[in-house]
């Protein structure tokens, strides 16, 4: 007899659909309704309970690097002990890390830093450069410094000279300035990145340099940099000397270590308090230039807490910058050769400087920085 063929649905070959779907997708809706699903390209969220995600970071693929003191005993101990002992940074280091904080702070639109001293061969230049250099190396936005001593300055010796232009060049040419780039061609720079905006050798023309010719420059500076420092001459009735009050947000006052030069200094103060600018030397900051250390005891020499205490009373800040034999042979300057001592001393003015940055607006958005205008 021959056997009847199985049908396909008793050899079992096909399945039901309706027996493989799972329980939850024929479950009543919740009361509280489904999850609702993210946006395309958004990570979903973890069901309650469920381990929360790690994020690949630095520090959790690598770990903590741990790199020990900088300098000092403090270093050498960490290595001889092969990173068991670890006694964290001197407060040395402490202390310059947070100056180079204070020094480095944002800084929004532009500051005027203005030198002023009554009496030459001060250090006056040296300070506006050395500051300004200091300003360069530690920020990474553009730093200026502007010759305006009608009396043949020097401030662009100290940097190598990349150009024989001058302010006066740069003020004929205003209208075809329209970026950086086309500044940069006026100024020359130093190791440090700072610039500086050269004055007329000839006298006759620094002379007629007047205060709305520097208000003009000025105004152009400060669309392409964040800080402009401006060494002034001597002559505070100079038409030049106005427009730098005008627009200065704090003046730095140079002093020597000598009688006479604490003496200048301190008739500046008077002399900008008798002309309405008492605001300004209450904001204002004390240097004391090229200090030597004292030998032995009396000998005439200068008692410089009595000199401190004096400008402290009136002034915001005071700095001593110390002596230094680089800074004696009046050349470019490297920061590089200068002292420990003097370079500490420099960061020490940057920082008090910067105290005196307005404070940023955490509000509102902030303002376009210097180096990427043009």
């Amino acid at each position: 007899m021959t056997d009847v063929p199985t049908s396909f649905r008793a050899q079992q070959r096909f399945t039901d659909p309706m027996a493989a779907v799972p329980a939850e997708w024929t479950a009543p809706t919740p009361p509280e309704g489904l999850p609702a699903t993210p946006p395309f390209g958004q990570p979903s969220a973890p069901p309650p309970g469920a381990p929360q995600p790690q994020e690949l970071s630095t520090v959790a693929l690598l770990g903590q690097t741990r790199r020990g003191p900088s300098a000092g005993w403090r270093k050498w101990l960490y290595r001889a002990s092969g990173g068991l002992i670890d006694l964290g940074e001197s407060p040395k280091v402490l202390r310059h890390d947070a100056l180079v904080t204070d020094a480095a702070r944002p800084l929004r639109g532009c500051y005027r830093i203005a030198m002023l001293s009554q009496k030459g061969g001060v250090g006056k230049t040296t300070i506006t450069a050395t500051l300004g250099a200091t300003f360069a190396a530690l920020r990474g936005d553009r730093v200026i410094a502007v010759d305006a001593n009608p009396d043949r300055g020097t401030l662009s010796q100290k940097v190598p000279v990349e150009t024989p232009a001058t302010i006066r060049h740069l003020l004929r040419d205003a209208e075809g300035v329209s970026s950086y780039s086309d500044v940069r061609q006026y100024t020359s720079q130093g190791d440090s990145r700072l610039e500086v905006l050269a004055s007329e050798s000839d006298p006759s023309v620094s002379e007629a340099f007047s205060a709305q010719d520097y208000s003009r420059a000025v105004e152009l500076l400060e669309q392409y940099y964040s800080l402009v420092l401006t060494d002034c001459g001597t002559g505070m009735v100079h038409s030049v000397m106005s427009a730098v009050l005008d627009r200065a947000d704090v003046l730095l006052v140079v002093s020597s270590g000598s009688v006479d030069g604490a003496r200048s200094a301190s008739a500046t103060l008077d002399w900008l308090d008798a002309h309405g600018h008492d605001d300004m030397v209450r904001n204002s900051i004390a240097v004391i230039n090229g200090v030597r250390p004292r030998r032995g005891r009396g000998g005439g020499k200068v008692d410089l807490k009595k000199v401190e205490d004096h400008f402290a009373r009136r002034c915001r800040a005071v700095l001593m910058v110390p002596f230094d034999p680089h800074l004696e042979e009046g050349a470019e300057i490297a920061l590089d050769r200068l002292r420990p001592d003097t370079r500490d001393a420099l960061l020490e003015l940057a920082a008090a400087v910067a105290a005196g940055f307005p404070n940023l607006d955490q509000a509102g958005a902030p303002e376009k920085p210097a180096q990427d205008r043009g």
